[in-house]
C-alpha cells in the first residue's frame, strides 16, 4: 500500500498566510486616521510589511501608534523565520536533491545508469560502465550522507525513488538502466517496488538462477558470472585428470556446474572431479547424472564426480594427486585458511585457485568485485553474444521459431552451453588452449580445421563423441532421461543413450554443432566474442 504523502508543508504555507493577513489587518485599524500616519491603506500596510520582513527597512513608511510598534516588532520576528526557511531551502537544494535532479535535466540525451546502492560491488559496476561508456549519467540510490568515500570519477547520490529518476528523463534518449546488485535486493528494497511498470531495464541479482521476471527485469547470477569467467579464463588441459573442489556452497555449486557443462576438450573422458562439501541437496536435485557421469567410482568412457562426506584434510593422497585445487567456500576468510593450511602442510604439484573479491599479488585467484561486476557479466550482451546469434541462425530456418527475449529458461540456458562451448570447440580444433576470447577470423580458421579433420572418419568420430557428451551431459543435469520418443513433458528424449547405441543418422545429427562455427563467423561483423 502506498503511503499517503504528507499536507504539513501545505498546512504550514496557509497557517503563515492566515497569520500575515491577520497582522496587516490589525496593523491597518490601529494605523488608519491617526495623526502623523503613513498607514492608510492595506498597500501601505503590505508594504511596511514587506520592507520590515526582508530587514531593507527604507523607513519611508513607519507606525506612529503603539500597537502599530509591536506588530512591526512581530513583523521583524517573522522575518527572522522567512530567512532561516530560505537559507534552509537553499542549501536543500545545493546539498541534497535538488542540484543532483537539475543536472540530470541538461544530460537527458546521454545513458542514465542507476545504481540502487553505493557499496563496494556498485563501485566496481560504475568504473566499468564508464571505461565503455566515458559519457555515461552514474546515479547511485542514496542520499550524499551516506557515501563511503568520495569516488574519484563523476557521479550523482540522488535519493529518490527510480520512478522519479525515470519520469525525469521524459523519454529522451536511450531507456534509463536500474541495478539492483545486492542478493535479491529487489524483493526486499522498498524503492524496486513496482518497478516492473517503469519504462526503463532493470537488472537485479538473485540467487534463483532464472534469466527473466517481466518484459523489462532480468536477473543476473553472481554465482553463476563467477564460474563461467573462471572457466572461460581457465580452461582445462589435456593433462589435467583430477580436479578438487573445496567448499561446496554457492560458489562450489556453480562452478562444478559450470565444469560439467563446458568441460568437455578431448573424447577419453577421464577427468575426475573430487568435491569436497556438503553435496545432498545437489545430488537430490540432479538425479540423473549417472547417464553422462561415473558417481562416486571411475568409469570407463566417462569422466567421473567424487563426492566426499569427510573433510579435505583427511584426503591427503587426492590433494598430493590434484592436478588443479579449486578453493572456493562462499566465506572468503575460509578460503583463505584453506590455501595457507595447504600451501604449510600439504605436498602438492598442481595448479591452486583462490576464490578472493580483491587483486591479490603471486596467488592465482578468480571471482573478484571486479571480474563478476562488469556490463558483460551482469547485462550480458556481449557474454550472451554467441548464444544470441545461434538463435537468430534457427529462427532463419525454422518457421514460427522464437526471438531470444522469448525463449524459456531452459532454452536459453541449452543455447548458452552450447555457445560456451563453441570456445573449446575452436581450442581443440585450433588446439590452442589459451584462445579465451575470439573473433570472426577465429571462427573462421577453426571452421576450416574442422573441413580438414570432417575428411578423416577417426577424428569426425570422436568430435562427434565430444558433442554428444556436451549434449547428454545439459540435458541429465536438468533430468531428463531415456525415451523411445521425445516428450518435452515428461523430459525423455531418445538420443539421451551411449554414443554407440546411437543411429548413423543420430550421430551426423552432432556434426551440426561443428558446422555452426562457419555460420556464426558470417554473422559476426567486428570485435571479439
Amino acid at each position: 500500500m502506498r503511503k499517503r504523502r504528507s499536507n504539513k508543508p501545505i498546512i504550514a504555507i496557509l497557517s503563515f498566510l492566515l497569520v500575515y493577513f491577520l497582522l496587516l489587518e490589525a496593523l491597518l485599524l490601529c494605523e488608519k486616521g491617526q495623526p502623523g500616519s503613513q498607514i492608510e491603506t492595506l498597500g501601505d500596510a503590505i508594504w511596511f510589511s514587506l520592507v520590515t520582513i526582508s530587514t531593507v527597512g527604507y523607513g519611508d513608511v513607519t507606525p506612529v501608534t503603539t500597537a502599530g510598534h509591536v506588530i512591526g516588532f512581530v513583523f521583524l520576528l517573522l522575518s527572522m523565520g522567512v530567512l532561516v526557511a530560505l537559507f534552509g531551502s537553499v542549501v536543500s537544494v545545493l546539498t541534497s536533491e535538488g542540484l543532483p535532479m537539475m543536472k540530470l535535466q541538461f544530460n537527458r540525451k546521454k545513458d542514465w545508469y542507476y545504481i540502487a546502492e553505493f557499496t563496494a560491488e556498485g563501485d566496481a559496476f560504475a568504473r566499468d560502465i564508464l571505461r565503455e561508456d566515458p559519457d555515461a549519467v552514474i546515479i547511485f540510490g542514496v542520499s550524499r550522507e551516506k557515501e563511503i568515500e568520495k569516488p574519484d570519477y563523476p557521479c550523482l547520490f540522488i535519493n529518490v525513488s527510480p520512478a522519479r529518476i525515470v519520469s525525469h528523463k521524459k523519454g529522451i534518449g536511450n531507456r534509463c538502466k536500474l541495478f539492483y546488485l545486492e542478493e535479491d535486493d529487489i524483493w526486499h528494497n522498498l524503492k524496486a517496488a513496482d518497478v516492473h511498470t517503469l519504462d526503463a531495464d532493470v537488472y537485479a541479482r538473485t540467487m534463483s538462477g532464472q534469466e527473466k521476471l517481466s518484459d523489462n527485469i532480468h536477473f543476473f547470477h553472481s554465482y553463476d558470472c563467477c564460474a563461467r569467467s573462471y572457466w572461460r579464463e581457465n580452461p582445462l588441459d589435456q593433462n589435467e585428470d583430477v580436479v578438487v573442489l573445496i567448499g561446496f556452497g554457492n560458489y562450489g555449486t556453480a562452478l562444478l556446474e559450470r565444469a560439467i557443462l563446458m568441460n568437455i576438450n578431448d573424447s577419453d573422458f577421464d577427468v575426475a572431479y573430487h568435491v569436497f562439501g556438503d553435496a545432498r541437496r545437489f545430488l537430490e536435485i540432479h538425479m540423473n547424472l549417472d547417464y553422462a557421469f561415473g558417481i562416486n567410482e571411475r568409469r570407463a568412457g566417462y569422466d567421473s564426480l567424487f563426492f566426499h562426506e569427510e573433510d579435505w584434510t583427511s584426503a591427503h593422497d587426492i590433494i598430493a594427486q590434484a592436478d588443479r585445487i579449486i578453493i572456493c567456500d562462499d566465506d572468503e576468510s575460509v578460503c583463505w585458511d584453506i590455501y595457507w593450511q595447504i600451501l604449510r602442510y600439504y605436498w602438492n604439484g598442481g595448479k591452486i585457485y583462490l576464490r578472493s573479491s580483491r587483486e591479490t599479488p603471486d596467488v592465482a585467484y578468480f571471482g573478484t568485485i571486479e571480474q563478476i561486476y562488469t556490463m558483460d557479466q551482469i547485462v550480458r550482451t556481449r557474454l550472451n553474444y554467441a548464444a544470441i546469434l545461434m538463435n537468430d541462425l534457427y529462427r532463419n530456418s525454422v518457421e514460427n521459431s522464437l526471438d531470444w527475449d522469448e525463449l524459456s529458461d531452459q532454452l536459453k540456458q541449452s543455447k548458452i552451453a552450447a555457445a560456451d562451448h563453441l570456445l573449446m570447440k575452436v581450442r581443440i580444433l585450433l588446439n590452442d588452449r589459451s584462445i579465451s576470447r575470439f573473433d570472426r577470423k577465429t571462427f573462421l580458421d577453426a571452421y576450416k580445421a574442422y573441413w580438414t579433420e570432417k575428411n578423416n572418419f577417426g577424428r569426425l568420430d570422436s568430435l562427434r563423441r565430444i558433442e554428444h557428451a556436451r549434449w547428454i551431459r545439459f540435458y541429465t543435469y536438468f533430468n531428463w532421461v531415456y525415451g523411445p520418443v521425445r516428450d518435452d513433458r515428461k523430459r525423455e528424449n531418445p538420443m539421451i543413450c551411449d554414443y554407440d547405441l546411437l543411429s548413423p543418422e543420430q550421430k551426423a545429427h552432432h556434426d551440426h554443432a561443428w558446422e555452426l562455427l562457419g555460420e556464426i563467423a558470417k554473422l559476426i561483423k567486428s570485435g571479439n566474442v
